[in-house]
């Protein structure tokens, strides 16, 4: 029988882990080499779905991927997480100005309001393609830089 090298409990020879408290029972030596390709060989979201995640909820899942530890360090992952936030950001600031333009075009004339209001709803469809396109891009590995928010997020996941 052998013994766990973290808390000693008995385990048995073919065994890659201890059953009490998961350490590895590998000879010392020979548990760093294993830890490394358990790290490569754990499962979870690959790089690529991590990419396209960071634009699903916008700025959230921006920011969560930017937190969360084996993500956080890929520079993929972390360019995309910025450049979710922001598109959001931008998102957010163009849709406010175009409804203050909305509003003041409506409080002048009706129809200039409804003319307005369909450019609102042609910018809303733009950002929704946008979206859609980041996220499906992402996830097939490609870097689509947009602009003037790209360099920025280039800029802050190389830092």
């Amino acid at each position: 029988m052998a013994f766990c090298p973290k808390c000693g409990s008995q385990i048995q020879e073919n065994v890659a882990f201890c059953g009490n408290c998961g350490a590895s029972a590998a000879a010392p030596g020979a548990a760093a080499q294993q830890q490394t390709t358990a790290v490569s060989l754990q499962p979870g979201i690959s790089i690529n779905g991590a990419s396209a995640l960071c634009y699903l909820f916008g700025f959230i899942t921006g920011i969560i991927f930017l937190v969360l530890a084996p993500y956080s360090q890929d520079r993929r992952v972390r360019f995309h997480a910025f450049q979710s936030i922001f598109l959001n950001v931008a998102v957010f600031v163009v849709h406010i100005a175009v409804t203050m333009v909305t509003i003041m075009f409506h409080a002048i004339s009706f129809s200039l309001g409804l003319m307005v209001g369909a450019l609102h709803l042609l910018v809303s469809l733009l950002f929704l393609l946008i979206w859609l396109f980041m996220m499906w891009k992402s996830y097939q590995g490609e870097k689509v830089v947009l602009p003037i928010i790209g360099p920025l997020a280039e800029k802050q996941a190389n830092s």
